[in-house]
């Protein structure tokens, strides 16, 4: 891997991990505050993620592993949030439900 490819290669992955946070963190203050355009916002946040993972595989050197890495970190970073707020929404009702 050249220098250049490996500088071309972090900064996509430095961008992926951003859209991903950056999804998670619009995804639930949209939840929270009960503002569908944020989650929406969201949602742009998790497509540019996907896109960002989809040209790491297509465009970088990196070895056959790490690619499906990307893919799977990809397909995670999708459920994470709606999974993480239904849990949390049930472990609420559920601590509301024994008081």
């Amino acid at each position: 891997m050249t220098a250049v490819a490996m500088i071309e290669t972090a900064a996509l992955m430095g961008v992926f991990v951003l859209t991903g946070g950056l999804y998670g963190l619009f995804y639930s203050i949209g939840r929270l505050r009960a503002r569908p355009g944020l989650v929406r916002l969201g949602r742009v946040f998790c497509v540019a993620a996907l896109l960002c993972a989809a040209a790491i595989g297509a465009v970088t050197p990196l070895g056959f592993g790490w690619k499906l890495l990307i893919a799977a970190s990809a397909g995670v970073y999708i459920i994470i949030p709606p999974v993480t707020w239904r849990l949390v929404e049930r472990q609420h009702a559920e601590e509301e439900l024994s008081r």
